[in-house]
């Protein structure tokens, strides 16, 4: 599996779980203005990268994994925002955290590979 690929599908997987984290902090914490911007944010990493990979050009391609390398560092903020204000224990919020991270690696390493 290419690494293209691979980003895909852990960006949707990750999408996935942004969902239910959004549906959670609305059913159970009535939660609502933080959770419109992680779902934003954590669903649209995914989008652009697959949109990416559709890229009318190289620079196309290079600009739609910035976006998602942007989207990331906003829903790693979000993220960390839940765990201090306690809509999410810490033990919650690590392992989003950690797939968020993953994915922002992989982010970086792709687009370092792309410019070269």
């Amino acid at each position: 599996m290419s690494q293209d690929n691979v980003l895909q599908e852990k960006s949707l997987l990750f999408a996935a779980r942004i969902v239910k984290l959004h549906n959670y902090l609305c059913k159970e914490k009535h939660e609502t203005i933080i959770s419109k911007q992680i779902i934003r944010s954590g669903t649209s990493i995914g989008a652009n990268i697959n949109e990416a990979t559709y890229g009318a050009s190289k620079a196309d391609f290079v600009a739609k994994l910035h976006i998602a390398l942007k989207e990331t560092a906003e829903t790693e903020y979000w993220l960390r925002l839940l765990t201090l204000t306690e809509y999410l224990t810490a033990s919650e919020s690590e392992s989003l955290i950690e797939d968020c991270m993953e994915i922002k690696r992989i982010l970086v390493s792709s687009l370092k590979t792309s410019k070269a």
